[in-house]
């Protein structure tokens, strides 16, 4: 499979209706801090848009279902984050998965080691996380796990890629084992060059996992400088850098237009690859995210912005 030759594009809105299709079907991130500054989702996000609920460092698991039942209740379907270094033991990832089933009817979560630099007890890894058997025990049908097009210096500290990449094919093969389906959902990134050439890359040594990609929603260029370089994004952050020595741009807010429509032509082109869906980090603001992926969405799907 040979990667396709990107073009310059403008903030324009693409003629390709690859780029409505790749829309299709986005989700959205949100915190319980983020989420409670809204009244009601189902006036932002059109109906069944999947709803990921960050766990971050210190929150209560009591504002995480809280969230997630709400979410629930106003008809999205809900993937909490399980973020494994931050789970003191499998007593405590029983009680969770508990929670959300039985308050909240969550039967989706994403799988990832967490922000924490170092474990708060038994768990490392999202591998140990899968190992324990309790989500299917519980009756999760999905099971994301996260993805690095641009490497992980927490992981692989030397800036090479083996240990992400064994990980992955542990996953892959992981996929055969469970009954719940499985998905990449990656951090977001600016450029969709570096994305693609990963895709290929995985899905050439037998990854067959299908790929959410990340994509930021639109914000100040400040503020998606400050988040890239606090989580790690490698080269596609050269974009922002460059965005930020135009003049003419630099004002003006970042959007994620060219990003999303290199990655259409490439889908476009490449039918059997394993980029599927996109996922919206909304670093500038949810409904701002929300209603920019609503304007570009295809129309019949796009009943909360008409």
């Amino acid at each position: 499979m040979a990667l396709l030759n990107f073009t310059a594009r403008s903030n324009a809105r693409s003629p390709n209706p690859a780029f409505s299709d790749l829309i299709d079907g986005w989700s959205i991130e949100v915190t319980p801090r983020t989420a409670a500054k809204i009244d009601d989702f189902r006036g932002i996000l059109p109906a069944g848009t999947r709803v990921y609920i960050a766990h971050l460092e210190g929150t209560p698991i009591e504002d995480m279902v809280a969230t997630a039942r709400r979410l629930n209740a106003e008809g999205f379907p809900v993937m909490p984050h399980f973020p494994a270094r931050s789970i003191p033991n499998a007593y405590t990832l029983e009680d969770w998965l508990h929670r959300y089933r039985g308050e909240a009817d969550v039967k989706q979560a994403l799988l990832l080691g967490g922000g924490a630099s170092t474990p708060s007890g038994a768990f490392n890894s999202s591998i140990q996380l899968m190992e324990s058997g309790l989500f299917d025990r519980h009756g999760f049908t999905h099971l994301h796990i996260a993805g690095h097009p641009e490497g992980n210096r927490d992981i692989d500290s030397d800036g090479s890629t083996a240990n992400v990449d064994n990980a992955l094919f542990w996953k892959e093969d992981f996929s055969a084992r469970t009954d719940a389906e499985m998905a990449i959902l990656t951090q977001f990134a600016f450029d969709g060059r570096s994305v693609a050439t990963w895709a290929e890359r995985i899905q050439a040594a037998g990854v067959t996992l299908p790929i959410h990609v990340g994509i930021a929603g639109p914000a100040k260029l400040q503020t998606l400088i400050k988040y890239a370089i606090s989580c790690g994004v490698g080269p596609s952050l050269k974009v922002l850098q460059k965005r930020a020595l135009d003049v003419t741009r630099l004002l003006l807010p970042y959007e994620p237009t060219e990003v999303v429509a290199d990655l259409a032509d490439y889908t476009a082109r490449n039918p059997g690859g394993l980029i599927r869906k996109l996922h919206v980090f909304p670093l500038g603001g949810i409904k701002k995210s929300a209603e920019w992926m609503g304007n570009h969405a295809p129309a019949e799907n796009n009943t909360v912005f008409a």
